[in-house]
């Protein structure tokens, strides 16, 4: 049997808040570090995000698939509603809304960690049609990687390959990536280098929406029967015992 859904909303409220500390975290520190130097400092954010996603997705995978994210958890109930698999309807808003209250606290946690104001409202506006493109693409391509992943049998390189993803999509995307939701959400809570101002969240949030429809119709022309894996995208197999304590 599966976690109990109150550990699962547990692990993905956590996991989030930790993600979004270390997306703010290494943010603020990078522009304390290499304050002329932008390039420098998109990497020093870059790179700790994507280990710290990959630690985290080993973390709290097997609790609740750690998901941290509502378009991987709206694309995992939509694939394996046919088929039984995936996160089931009842446990969908659970899980996002798990997701944004942890995206909230990590960003609130990460400015009191650099005794920054705890809530200070992002000034930093990203808005334009080149900017929503790029969310486009790092969503449709998360979600792309994540259940082929889990399609082919390989969902075990998971934490390696989204780390890596997210990493790479700093860089080749022209809006670094947010790629989901929650995490959009949570960044507008702080005024530092990964904010993004309030008014530029509905955008960006849109933009992914798209995404998800785009990776979806990706993978359901790529992978006919992708909907037979979702439930691998949401814990571990339910044979491995040491889920079930």
């Amino acid at each position: 049997m599966n976690p109990t859904l109150w550990r699962r909303l547990l692990a993905e409220l956590v996991g989030t808040a930790l993600l979004v500390a270390a997306v703010v975290g290494s943010g603020i520190m990078a522009t304390t570090l290499s304050p002329n130097d932008v390039g420098l400092q998109l990497l020093e954010n870059s790179v700790a995000t994507a280990f710290a996603l990959g630690a985290l997705i080993l973390t709290f995978g097997p609790v609740s698939g750690a998901h941290f994210n509502p378009v991987v958890s709206a694309a995992d109930w939509f694939l394996g509603r046919r088929s039984g698999t995936g996160l089931p309807v009842r446990d969908l808003a659970g899980y996002a809304v798990a997701q944004v209250l942890g995206a909230i606290g990590g960003a609130i946690l990460a400015d009191l960690m650099f005794k920054l104001p705890a809530v200070d409202f992002s000034t930093k506006h990203r808005t334009g049609g080149n900017l929503w493109l790029g969310e486009v693409v790092a969503t449709a391509g998360l979600l792309l990687l994540i259940f082929a992943l889990a399609r082919s049998g390989r969902a075990a390189v998971a934490p390696a390959a989204v780390g890596a993803y997210i990493g790479a999509a700093y860089w080749f995307t022209s809006s670094t990536s947010f790629a989901n939701p929650a995490v959009t959400i949570g960044r507008a809570f702080t005024d530092t280098f990964a904010g993004i101002a309030p008014s530029s969240v509905s955008g960006f949030i849109a933009a992914q929406g798209i995404g998800l429809a785009v990776g979806v119709g990706l993978l359901l022309a790529l992978y006919p029967s992708v909907g037979s894996a979702a439930g691998d995208v949401v814990v571990a197999h339910p044979d491995d015992e040491s889920v079930r304590s």
